[in-house]
């Protein structure tokens, strides 16, 4: 009997380790299939697509991880169900047949790790069938040959659907199969990166890593080694050139959890919830989880070197850490062990129109590493910590257009020009944000007639109807890079009406005031408008009692000692030009360092966010700075935005000074502003 994946009882280090929590997100499955085995309903939930696709989901997606699991000598009590249900759902003769795809089709995308298995473990799904039955399968695959398919990365699972009848000798499109990789190779942009669609898409999310286009090259690289090896290596060499830039978006800390702690998880109520070896959240589909590190399982799977100082003692690092953080967010899981339709919770806000409630077992492609032998130096190596000393603390990516951040104990991006070319719900918040964190996740809306709902953080919201609607950054007009005082800095401009103009420097931490980074606003309106701009969400509730954070004293502020009600280091704190939260996720807070305005200066707010809208914490606060403009106005901002995730060591003690080693107008911007 498998364990409950969030009480491994180990330490998850071993391949023997890693195969057990791979089952322990298996087993949970078995009682939720359908009679012929064909769909797992997992819930009620709908999507744009029909409900044998959304059901086909809960069975194909587990996939991930069964095939790497057998590939590599492992074993699954329920690997027979799965089987069963490969020779129903391509059955046009049984009542449980999943039918044929039709031009964009759900199934189009099930068919990638079905042929995936098809490849990797043809011992259990192909080789024990009968004729009749693999010509079922290689008829319901090779369907999708001749049907439209978005032109994104949805190409790699035709490819993939191909790819696994021509490991096994059964009838494929070699034409078409090409044809997709020449296309998909036009993709390409340069530097390891893969636009997640064709030139004028601005999409370089996890799709164009860890969720489908990196990773999928490194598993064609494997798997086509011998037929196709020139473009098997040229996917190598790019995976070693995007590794150096995707290393940055992943935590440094890791934490080990003494075995006496993980045998009694279940029960025990330690508050660990904000440990680290996370990823930023950033962009859409983040209900796959552990898939955003899903890039290192694949240059496991692919056996690529990378360049230093990405050993495989490092690369295992980031990618086991991360999986035994996802192994401390017991919340993400349904009562029965399954996964559920959020983040670190179940939520339903952040989720996307195709997240059925089988999509999250995305999830367990991260589990590819387990395909290579016990001998591959992925599992031989010694885990070593986040290579910090060897790789820059702020980085420009000019590509994905962020400006990644290392500093400060607080791993984070700042961003400008990413949205979706076709409409995703919450767009505005999953690419349009300022900045994103992997301490302190993302805001999504959850309605848009009050400001605490709009999901604002890391944003400037207005509103020109007395605070009633409120627009946020969506699309950005010219996003480039520049260097100003030999740091980077992200340049943008967005217009939320046409008699409204916003334009905005993003830059980053200083050595001086590392926990601080700046963003520059020169805002021109010939209307009416409330604003308002957020800092980092965080959790919002008292330790002790679960009540909402308490009004923070001048005196804890200052270093005294809490009230008979409230602790010294948990509260909120608002004034002229300043808001700040302090709770158990740590502390955050804005300030305005220079305001060039007719109107008065901003004021500090906590909002008390909407419930729900932060897909890392479920009640949360967000320290804003609130001001009215008038019709007319030309303002210029500099806005300070302060944060310490609660993983820095010893943070209780060291956020006062922090927030104390406030950050200075820089030369270049004074004279931009003409001051």
């Amino acid at each position: 009997m498998a364990r409950h994946f969030t009480n491994p009882g180990s330490r998850l280090e071993t391949k023997a380790e890693v195969q057990e929590s791979c089952r322990s997100l298996l087993a949970p499955l078995l009682p939720f299939f359908t009679p012929g085995n064909t769909c797992v309903k997992l819930g009620n939930t709908a999507t744009r697509y029909d409900e044998v696709g959304a059901q086909l989901e809960g069975y194909s997606r587990p996939l991930w991880g069964l095939a790497a699991l057998i590939a590599g000598g492992g074993s699954f009590e329920g690997t027979e169900q799965f089987v069963d249900g490969l020779r129903n759902g391509t059955n046009p003769e049984h009542p449980e047949y999943w039918g044929l795809a039709r031009d964009l089709d759900q199934r189009m995308v099930e068919m990638c790790p079905i042929g995936f298995t098809l490849a990797v473990a043809s011992a259990k799904f192909w080789d024990p069938l009968t004729q009749q039955e693999k010509d079922n399968i290689a008829a319901w695959l090779g369907y999708i040959n001749d049907k439209e398919m978005p032109n994104t990365n949805w190409l790699w699972f035709r490819v993939f659907a191909n790819l696994g009848l021509a490991k096994n000798g059964a009838k494929f499109s070699k034409e078409r199969l090409e044809a997709d990789c020449d296309h998909l190779d036009t993709f390409y942009r340069g530097d390891g990166w893969s636009n997640d669609g064709p030139e004028g898409y601005t999409q370089m999310d996890y799709y164009s890593g860890s969720f489908a286009i990196q990773l999928l090259q490194l598993f064609y690289a494997e798997i086509a080694k011998e037929s196709d090896p020139k473009r098997a290596e040229e996917y190598k060499e790019r995976a070693r050139l995007y590794a150096l830039d995707f290393v940055h978006y992943f935590d440094e800390q890791g934490t080990y959890y003494p075995i006496q702690f993980l045998l009694s998880w279940a029960t025990t109520n330690a508050d660990i919830c904000d440990s680290p070896g996370r990823a930023i959240t950033f962009g859409r589909s983040l209900t796959y989880r552990h898939a955003m590190a899903g890039f290192w399982a694949s240059v496991a799977f692919a056996n690529v070197d990378l360049p230093a100082p990405l050993t495989w003692g490092v690369v295992k690092g980031i990618l086991l850490r991360n999986l035994r953080w996802w192994t401390t967010q017991k919340e993400a899981l349904s009562p029965q062990g399954t996964l559920t339709i959020g983040y670190t919770y179940p939520n339903q806000f952040m989720s996307e129109n195709y997240n059925s409630p089988g999509s999250p077992y995305w999830f367990m492609l991260s589990f590819a590493a387990l395909a290579v032998p016990d001998s591959h130096p992925f599992w031989t190596s010694k885990e070593e910590p986040y290579p910090s000393s060897s790789i820059p603390p702020v980085k420009a990516l000019a590509h994905p257009k962020h400006i990644m951040v290392r500093k400060g104990g607080h791993t984070f991006l700042l961003s400008s020009g990413q949205m979706c070319h076709y409409p995703v719900r919450a767009s505005e918040s999953k690419y349009g944000k300022f900045a994103y964190s992997s301490a302190f996740g993302y805001s999504v809306p959850t309605g848009d007639y009050f400001l605490q709902a709009i999901g604002g953080d890391n944003m400037i919201a207005f509103s020109d109807d007395e605070g009633e609607r409120w627009r946020v950054r969506r699309i950005s007009i010219d996003p480039h890079l520049e260097e100003r005082d030999d740091a980077p800095v992200l340049v943008s401009g967005w217009k939320p009406w046409k008699d409204v103009s916003v334009d905005t420097y993003l830059v980053p931490p200083t050595d001086q005031a590392p926990n601080w980074h700046l963003r520059v606003h020169h805002v021109r309106t010939e209307r009416d408008l409330k604003s308002s701009e957020g800092a980092w969400c965080l959790f919002g509730t008292q330790v002790r009692n679960g009540r909402e954070l308490e009004v923070m004293s001048v005196n804890a502020l200052s270093g005294g000692g809490g009230s008979s009600t409230t602790d010294a280091h948990e509260g909120r704190y608002s004034n002229t030009k300043e808001a700040l939260a302090v709770s158990r996720g740590g502390a955050v807070g804005v300030i305005e360092l220079h305001s060039a305005a007719a109107t008065s200066s901003r004021n500090g707010v906590v909002l008390d966010a909407d419930a729900n809208g932060c897909i890392t914490d479920s009640r949360s606060v967000l320290p804003t700075l609130a001001a009215d403009l008038k019709a007319g106005e030309e303002v210029w901002w500099v806005t300070a935005v302060f944060a310490m995730p609660e993983s820095v060591e010893g943070w209780k003690g060291r956020w006062r000074e922090g927030w104390d080693r406030k950050p200075v107008v820089p030369g270049w911007v004074g004279w931009m502003m003409g001051t």
